[in-house]
């Protein structure tokens, strides 16, 4: 591919259609928790007005089942696993639109924790209604636990608005995770005391045979698994910080790592975990890297005060980019400090282009991301595109099209940030190409 002239100016922001832009909007993500949300104020609706005996006998079951199905979606071991099913399965040989779906599928996941913790809400909002309905048949401690257990859960789904996730980061998190923890606390509580309290004979019978057949219990069992499993994965482990420049840090870690990955790191062992894309050569590579733009104060202090050791999940979570082995060839555009998502594909594997856009690119990240890239990749699938040289951006979609088309690629994934994302995606969309940008919804 021809490399692009530096001096023509890229052109003005095109307005691409509503059609596109709905397309665009009304994602995977915000399909799945459309159809999950209606479907659930469908079966509340039945359970109230009577026509689900089972729903309204079994409400605990709706909960629980709800959100056992949340937190599964975002834990790592089950992600990992689904990855692998799909890439192994269906890598190549499948057509290209069914693994362009098995990719959408995966990347928004996300889609069905969110609809399936806000319906198990929902339900549990419409439980304890219902047992102060009948509270003259429940006793006080099920009735306060209750309460107890919805303002819990409801701070849990509050903090992960999207507006406070990604403005807010470090209040989400908390949030969100320790009123996790004390909601699933009460929520075993809550279980335990109305599975050992009998309506009728109005008589206390917590025995271990009366609770360990009710299906909420087991539910119960899975979700404590499903949240704690990671946790047992968490080490301190030691750290190299390479500072080429006052804008980047390069963590390198021991052991090489697959692509497509990404790691959670912090300095403390609970507190403001931060997800970074992996760089590696390779399993068998003695290092793998992460790249940290210094913006926030995690990132900060990692350039005024450079750790030895910090603490990750050594279990890490699969990426979009880890389904790059279902296509025979793509393109990898990402800006900055995206490279940090893009580059272990284009390393590891022979079939993928990469489009690096960016400023004083060797200097701001120095020798190490430097010399990876030029030692695993030649220039016929190289585009480094070094703004302060070539005196500003480019026509990002120009490079695109003219890579997509030399490259005879099926997909086009994008790391960049939130506005450049739209326009990448909007400008494929537009170009009907297949593409998959950046998520913040982890």
């Amino acid at each position: 591919m021809k490399d692009p002239s530096p001096n023509k100016p890229p052109p003005a922001k095109k307005t691409v259609s509503r059609w596109i832009r709905w397309q665009l909007w009304f994602n995977t993500y915000r399909k799945f928790f459309t159809v999950i949300m209606i479907a659930n104020v469908i079966a509340i609706v039945l359970a109230t007005t009577g026509h689900w005996p089972y729903a309204r006998k079994y409400t605990g079951a709706m909960v629980l089942g709800n959100l056992l199905f949340a937190v599964l979606m975002r834990n790592e071991l089950f992600g990992r696993l689904l990855y692998l099913v799909i890439n192994t399965l269906f890598a190549k040989w499948t057509p290209l639109w069914f693994r362009l779906g098995c990719t959408s599928v995966v990347q928004h996941l996300g889609g069905i924790h969110s609809a399936c913790a806000t319906s198990g809400l929902l339900w549990l909002i419409y439980k304890v209604t219902q047992t102060f309905i009948d509270h003259s048949s429940n006793p006080a401690p099920i009735l306060v636990i209750g309460v107890i257990t919805n303002l819990f859960i409801l701070i849990v789904a509050v903090s992960a608005i999207p507006w406070i996730r990604n403005n807010f980061h470090n209040i989400f998190e908390r949030h969100h995770r320790f009123a996790g923890w004390l909601g699933l606390m009460f929520t075993w509580v809550f279980v335990l005391i109305t599975d050992s309290f009998d309506t009728e004979l109005q008589t206390w019978n917590l025995t271990a045979s009366r609770v360990v057949r009710d299906q909420q219990f087991w539910f119960v069992i899975g979700m404590t698994a499903c949240i704690l499993f990671p946790w047992f994965t968490v080490r301190k482990v030691p750290v190299d910080i390479e500072l080429p420049s006052p804008k980047v840090a390069i963590l390198r870690f021991e052991r090489g790592m697959q692509q497509g990955l990404l790691s959670r790191v912090s300095r403390s062992a609970i507190m403001e975990y931060h997800a970074f894309g992996i760089i590696s050569e390779g399993k068998h590579a003695k290092y793998h890297y992460l790249i940290c733009g210094v913006q926030g104060d995690f990132t900060k202090s990692l350039v005024n005060d450079p750790p030895r050791t910090i603490w990750t999940r050594q279990l890490k979570f699969a990426g979009v980019s880890n389904t790059s082995a279902l296509y025979t060839r793509g393109i990898r555009v990402c800006t900055g400090t995206g490279l940090g998502a893009a580059l272990s594909t284009c390393i590891q594997s022979p079939n993928w282009y990469l489009i690096w856009i960016g400023s004083d690119q060797e200097k701001t990240f120095g020798p190490t991301i430097s010399g990876l890239i030029h030692r695993h990749m030649g220039p016929e699938r190289l585009c480094l595109w070094d703004s302060k040289k070539r005196g500003g951006r480019p026509d990002v979609m120009k490079l695109v099209k003219e890579a997509y088309v030399a490259w005879n690629a099926e997909v086009v994934f994008i790391t960049s940030n939130m506005q450049g994302n739209s326009e990448i995606m909007q400008g494929c969309k537009e170009a009907n190409i297949p593409a998959f940008g950046t998520l913040w919804d982890f």
